[in-house]
């Protein structure tokens, strides 16, 4: 009875090491193979995908970039922000905004506070003017330019925005920062006036208080959210970036929380460093808040292109033949779109409208355009940097054998001394070959194939 109790949980044991093991080998790679569109697979691929951006994007070392870039940019983007506020009278409201919004960081911004009054009252004598102004906008273009290539990055795109729309982008966020602070705090406040008008009762007090901390949370969702949309150079769905969002912004509360109630249990850390006790903590929670922002943008990237990297394993390991039948493709609808008249399209719309994996499709259209059978001409049309692709070739006699010799002889040859000679006739003997399977394919042009584009 004893063996074969032990017999049954040894196959039990043996079955879930089985399962596990085909479990693990469907999430890190079968699932690429998995062209179901539901919620568990692509779920399953985000995941995936984000995970090997996350290493492969070296997300630490750009934290650690923008922690020290921050430190340097946050004395003049107070100083700008309270510039405008003075004008308009709000200074006072925006320091109470900024302690609301980063509660953890209370004491390093009082800190700034004052340092920032001594800026300001430098600047009254005309350190605004001239130098003083150019050095202080050069600053936080530069910080969110940097923010900028970090996320062009994750999304693989290969140019940020213009000079000239970067100053008027960024300058225009700086200028409207503080307004929309206050028009938070407003918001806040009519909220709160008008449940409790709404709610007198005192025992609904604890309600009151839970739909004031979640319209916050709403409003931290939605500040991620436009982030991951505006800042990268390229066109991203809204869906893919509340997502990332809604994920970031808990984590970022989350991380709120954790500062917060850590402070009473750092007394001995304050007895170390004394009144600079603050920067230090301040430099680990901005890197971890700028490390979850990246995080973010993997996972906004991931989600939005997670059918771009199916059958990752098979590209690797594409055979020759099977590439120049997808150059063949990719070329024969490049040329039939561009009879018809129709939009030119870019990489990654090849690669979606088609159902051709991203990463094989960038391979061979940058072959194509080496070899000069197309050209790359920027979109008119959209919000990216991506560029359309175009033909570089008179396509109306453009043949099948057309297109593959460019392909077969593109590249260095004929550099081996004395090849030829020597094996003369395995040479004969290929062109032979060649010869014949091109015989049929230089009377088919390409737009007069039968294809739907």
């Amino acid at each position: 009875m004893a063996k074969q109790t032990e017999r049954k949980y040894s196959g039990f044991l043996n079955r879930t090491y089985k399962s596990i093991l085909r479990f693990w080998e469907y999430v890190s790679r079968g699932v690429w193979r998995d062209t179901r569109n539901n919620f568990f697979v692509n779920s399953v691929k985000t995941i995936n995908l984000s995970v090997t951006c996350f290493f492969s994007g070296d997300l630490q070392t750009k934290a650690c970039a923008m922690t020290f870039r921050t430190l340097l940019s946050i004395i003049p983007a107070l100083a700008l922000i309270f510039a405008i506020g003075r004008g308009f009278g709000i200074q006072d409201n925006i320091e109470t905004e900024l302690i609301h919004y980063f509660p953890a960081q209370e004491q390093l911004l009082r800190s700034s506070f004052g340092f920032v009054d001594s800026y300001l009252q430098q600047a009254s004598g005309g350190v605004f003017v001239g130098v003083g102004i150019v050095f202080l906008l050069w600053t936080l273009i530069s910080l969110l330019s940097s923010v900028e290539k970090a996320f062009n990055d994750i999304w693989q795109v290969p140019a940020g925005r213009s000079f000239w729309r970067k100053i008027s982008d960024y300058t225009t966020i700086f200028i409207l920062l503080p307004v929309l602070m206050i028009m938070s705090g407003g918001i806040s406040l009519v909220m709160t006036t008008g449940l409790k008008y709404l709610l007198p009762s005192e025992t609904m007090a604890p309600l009151i208080s839970l739909l004031i901390d979640f319209a916050g949370i709403v409003l931290t969702w939605l500040f991620f959210t436009g982030t991951y949309i505006l800042i990268p150079n390229v066109k991203v769905k809204f869906k893919n970036a509340l997502l990332a969002g809604v994920l970031v912004g808990s984590a970022y509360q989350l991380l709120q929380w954790g500062f917060i109630s850590g402070q009473l249990y750092v007394a001995k850390y304050n007895a170390i460093y004394g009144g600079f006790s603050f920067l230090p903590l301040f430099m680990i929670w901005l890197q971890l808040v700028w490390l979850l922002t990246l995080i973010g943008a993997v996972v906004c990237y991931s989600s939005q292109n997670i059918n771009e990297f199916n059958f990752g394993d098979n590209i690797k390991n594409v055979s020759i033949n099977y590439r120049r039948e997808l150059s063949v493709i990719i070329m024969t609808i490049i040329a039939k779109r561009f009879a018809q008249n129709m939009r030119p399209l870019s990489v990654n719309e090849l690669g979606s409208k088609y159902g051709i994996p991203i990463n094989i499709v960038t391979p061979v259209v940058n072959r194509l355009r080496d070899i000069g059978l197309v050209n790359f001409v920027l979109p008119n049309h959209k919000r990216q940097s991506l560029p359309d692709i175009q033909p570089n070739i008179n396509i109306c006699d453009l043949t099948i054998k057309d297109v593959l010799d460019k392909i077969n002889r593109h590249g260095d040859s004929n550099f081996i001394p004395a090849l030829h000679k020597r094996y003369r006739p395995v040479i004969n003997l290929y062109h032979d070959i060649m010869k014949v399977s091109h015989a049929h394919a230089e009377q088919i042009k390409l737009i007069d194939i039968s294809i739907d584009v």
